[in-house]
């Protein structure tokens, strides 16, 4: 099965217990779609698990591009790449995990992720002249921050789904829930991801102590939560 989750942001625990209740093993695939990081205890430690499993598929988020662009800054004042590193340390709570290879991991990291079926990406995609721009040539800073994209009234009409993050579904439902939203004549619950032009998957983890994830292949949203 492939599955889609957004903003964990450093919640390693939670995910474990998600992991476990999907039941996810070697024959399936996890696709991340940014917000690793902050808010949450266990950033690195959530990160460096992520970066270890060959079956899952990280994109970056803006919390990511905030912790790249503090490096690069650091990186351009000083020569001296101890204190760089120390300083990248404090900027997480178990920052002491860090080290450089995790730093060049976050910086490989992709903006967005495509198969056949969906689109991944943290914020969204962005429109021109009422179509899709090819993602390509779409900047880093609308792909990770723009939140035009999660507005109910932008309904997608590509052929793939987009799968996305960035602002929790509370601000727009009142539910720390996932947010499917079908194609025009689509069947009521349908389990078919062509049936669907976008689904919203921030559950607002740090806000609602829910954390959700998608099952592609059969539509499902599944949950686990801090209580």
């Amino acid at each position: 099965m492939v599955y889609c989750i957004s903003d964990i942001h450093g919640y390693y625990d939670l995910f474990c217990r998600l992991l476990d209740k999907i039941r996810f093993g070697d024959g399936d695939t996890l696709y991340v779609l940014g917000d690793i990081i902050d808010k949450g205890p266990d950033s690195v430690r959530l990160a460096k698990f992520l970066f270890s499993v060959p079956n899952v598929y990280c994109v970056a988020g803006n919390h990511e591009y905030d912790f790249l662009k503090y490096y690069r800054a650091m990186m351009r004042q000083t020569e001296d790449y101890d204190l760089v590193l120390k300083k990248l340390r404090a900027y997480f709570s178990d920052g002491y995990l860090l080290d450089w290879e995790m730093v060049d991991r976050f910086e490989l990291l992709p903006f967005y992720a495509e198969t056949d079926a969906f689109i991944g990406v943290h914020a969204g995609v962005p429109f021109r002249g009422g179509r899709m721009m090819p993602l390509e040539e779409a900047p880093p800073e609308q792909l990770v921050y723009n939140r035009v994209f999660k507005e109910p009234h932008i309904l997608p009409r590509e052929e793939k789904c987009i799968l996305y993050g960035h602002t929790p579904v509370r601000y727009l439902t009142g539910k720390d829930e996932i947010l499917l939203y079908p194609r025009e004549r689509a069947a009521k619950g349908s389990q078919n991801i062509a049936d669907y032009c976008k689904v919203h998957l921030d559950t607002g983890v740090a806000l609602s102590g829910v954390l959700g994830c998608f099952a592609v292949g059969s539509c499902q949203c599944f949950y686990v939560n801090e209580g």
